[in-house]
């Protein structure tokens, strides 16, 4: 059985956002971006705009990333807390 390797198509357009974030918060914060292959479609006030808008645009869902700009990482990490315990 081969190992199967898991790949994210969108991760250059994440490791783009993360290289401008900085300028992103500066101008942006708290609104929506959309990034698909290393270039900004636009920033919108809420996801179901930026999705709607950019799917009119012409551009297939799943090819573009829509990103909360925010300072800092909270607005793409989670962390999740568990009760069990390991003996």
């Amino acid at each position: 059985m081969a190992d199967m390797v898991y790949t994210n198509p969108l991760k250059d357009e994440f490791d783009y956002y993360l290289a401008h974030q900085p300028e992103f918060v500066a101008k942006y914060n708290g609104k929506i971006v959309v990034i698909k292959e290393h270039k900004v479609i636009g920033f919108y006030g809420d996801k179901p705009s930026a999705i709607r808008a950019t799917i009119e645009q012409g551009h297939p869902l799943g090819t573009f990333l829509v990103q909360l700009v925010s300072p800092g990482d909270e607005a793409y990490t989670q962390t999740f807390h568990s009760r069990v315990s390991f003996s």
